[in-house]
């Protein structure tokens, strides 16, 4: 006798709920798990010098990752993020004679250019988001090379106090961290931009129909994308002192998407979980630090981190299905 529609289903409809729970929620236990695991098997793990040293490692990351969400919203992808980085790193010292925050606004400046030229690509002349970033991820970091040659060092107090600073304890790139999510949650929660932004990830033609403006949102997400990666590498240079456009923010879009993805953002677009990258980008953190903590070669740490990446992305598929 042959199983009712009904009845068959429901074990399929289970299978797809448990796999849509562990796609928007296991990140929270997958972080909470490494933390558990790191306090039995890493020494020293729970000490103040290292928490703070994690928080302070994860914040650029996490800064670039909430701009890559909001892209990654709208269905579309910034490779560009590293490069920009290095760019704004490369720019300020040109600027630091005229004192910290000049040098500090020009570097964001032109984050926010590239994130502004991207932005036109993409909506005004109708270029694949993969292409024109990859154009700037290129065009950028050569840039930065030809400003910036070889690393330079950028020996001001004002930067110092940002790179190693601390307010009640809590250093300035994690504080920056932290206001820039609750600003970033804001925005895709109580505002009519998150509702564009995933209204236009969600299904285009509609927002289109629902009187969206959609180039201009797309422009003013890349935009906010630029301007965020440029502030990450505004603190990464402040922590080492240096700028060195050869290598800051190297493979940091990998290490964003990532973040994003883990933390149940779906490269499909439609949905920004802003406390999801914040998770992804610990986790990610964490997985690493662990690793080295036990001299794993970085080789190892870098095919884990794949195995994560393609496990969330198979899941997200899943949840797309469902």
């Amino acid at each position: 006798m042959k199983a009712s529609p009904t009845t068959a289903s429901v074990p399929v409809k289970r299978s797809m709920s448990v796999r849509a729970w562990i796609a928007n929620y296991g990140v929270y236990v997958a972080l909470a798990l490494m933390v558990v695991i790191n306090a039995i098997i890493t020494p020293h793990f729970l000490t103040a010098a290292n928490l703070r040293l994690q928080l302070i490692q994860t914040a650029p990351v996490l800064i670039v990752a909430l701009g890559m969400a909001m892209v990654i919203g709208t269905k579309g992808i910034d490779l560009s993020v590293g490069s920009v980085m290095a760019l704004s790193a490369a720019i300020m010292p040109l600027y630091i004679g005229y004192g910290t925050v000049p040098a500090i606004l020009v570097g964001i400046a032109a984050g926010g250019l590239s994130g502004l030229m991207i932005g036109a690509l993409v909506s005004y002349f109708g270029i694949q988001p993969i292409v024109a970033t990859l154009a700037v991820l290129i065009g950028g970091r050569g840039l930065a090379n030809v400003i910036g040659g070889e690393i330079k060092n950028l020996s001001d107090p004002g930067l110092a106090v940002l790179g190693s600073g601390s307010l009640l304890g809590i250093p300035y790139s994690v504080l920056s961290a932290v206001i820039l999510v609750l600003v970033a949650a804001f925005l895709m929660r109580r505002t009519t931009f998150g509702i564009m932004v995933e209204a236009i990830g969600g299904n285009k033609k509609a927002a289109e129909l629902a009187g969206i403006r959609i180039k201009s949102v797309l422009v003013s997400v890349y935009v906010l994308s630029g301007l965020l990666a440029a502030f990450a590498g505004v603190l990464v240079a402040a922590r080492s002192s240096a700028s060195d456009p050869r290598t800051l923010g190297l493979l940091m879009e990998l290490s964003a998407i990532a973040a994003v993805v883990i933390g149940g953002t779906s490269l499909a677009g439609g949905k920004v979980r802003i406390l999801g990258t914040v998770g992804g980008a610990l986790l990610m953190q964490l997985i690493v630090s662990t690793l080295v903590s036990h001299n794993i070669p970085d080789s190892v740490s870098q095919m884990v981190q794949a195995i994560v990446i393609v496990v969330a992305v198979a899941l997200q598929v899943g949840r797309r299905k469902t």
